[in-house]
């Protein structure tokens, strides 16, 4: 598996990167989210939404699992966490082919739910301020998404 590794010094660089991948997205494409708790995976989102016209405040999932935010193309921000052993779908195909952008954080536990094709991107944390993005290509249109970001 292919993986581009994209290095954020600021919170700005880390919005920056995800607007810019965000133009590059089509309805109905699915992005998942690893990283330790305060790595940058709502910052990230957040770019991501101002990237699909989303004005409102995006948050953290945390203790609803869904959010929907309205833009341009929607995006569905979910944070799986709390169906750790749980067999519950929550209509997770209607989000994943749907009109929007869905953005799935803790993507393991809901791991035979999801699209043969995503995008998976990991934050870790360098120190303070400093990032590295790493995203993993699954399928050849999300692998040509990161050539263009990448160059």
């Amino acid at each position: 598996m292919s993986q581009y590794i994209f290095e954020t010094k600021t919170e700005e660089e880390t919005r920056r990167l995800a607007n810019k991948l965000a133009l590059l997205l089509r309805p109905g494409e699915v992005l998942t989210l690893e990283g330790d708790l305060g790595a940058g995976k709502t910052t990230f989102t957040k770019g991501l939404g101002a990237g699909l016209g989303v004005r409102r405040t995006i948050n953290s999932p945390t203790f609803t699992i869904v959010k929907e935010y309205m833009g341009e193309i929607p995006l569905y921000h979910m944070d799986v966490y709390r169906l750790e052993d749980s067999e519950e779908d929550i209509g997770f195909d209607e989000y994943f082919n749907g009109e929007g952008i869905t953005v799935v954080e803790w993507a393991s536990f809901i791991e035979e739910f999801l699209p043969e094709e995503r995008l998976e991107i990991q934050i870790k944390r360098i120190d303070e301020h400093t990032r590295n993005i790493i995203f993993h290509p699954i399928g050849g249109h999300f692998d040509s998404v990161c050539k263009e970001l990448y160059s």
